[in-house]
């Protein structure tokens, strides 16, 4: 009998010195959480998710072309500027790479977003409801207010001779 209840002692410790190791092997990934389960720190970042991304290379040439397509003039090949400017680019071209990566098959094709906003069960605006502010005045009806028209338009003095 003695035996027998030793045996189970020993399997439950056992037990309980394995799942104290799973629990300490998988606790990281468990986050700490509020009242209202809610993390308490961020549970991913975007900046880790793209780390895992090769990161583009922007040449020089092809910095010198962006430059020139937006009327700028891009800083000297070998300054910290451009060396700089050189990352950036890439960076947000691996964002780029990243967003076009989501599948998106899921969306529906008319394009229509879905209200995200939250408010309580049952309650809510109904939006195909009629506006109510019966006061609000728009289109030709603003030309009331101002100080001068001439045939529906509205006149703007300035300084520049006409000519």
């Amino acid at each position: 009998m003695l035996s027998s209840s030793r045996a189970s002692l020993l399997r439950l410790a056992s037990v309980s010195r394995a799942s104290r190791g799973l629990c300490m092997r998988y606790q990281h990934t468990i986050p700490q959480i509020d009242s209202t389960c809610i993390p308490l720190k961020p549970t991913w970042s975007v900046n880790k998710l793209l780390s895992s991304y090769p990161r583009p290379t922007i040449t020089p040439s092809t910095l010198k072309r962006l430059h020139e397509l937006s009327a700028l003039i891009p800083p000297a090949e070998g300054t910290p500027q451009h060396d700089k400017l050189t990352r950036e680019m890439e960076e947000l071209v691996k964002l780029v790479e990243a967003v076009k990566l989501v599948d998106v098959s899921d969306v529906a094709e008319d394009g229509a977003v879905p209200d995200g906003r939250i408010w309580v069960a049952g309650e809510g605006i109904n939006l195909d409801a009629p506006t109510q502010d019966v006061d609000e005045v728009d289109g030709r009806a603003l030309l009331a207010h101002a100080s001068r028209t001439i045939d529906g338009m509205y006149v703007v003095e300035s300084d520049k001779p006409r000519g």
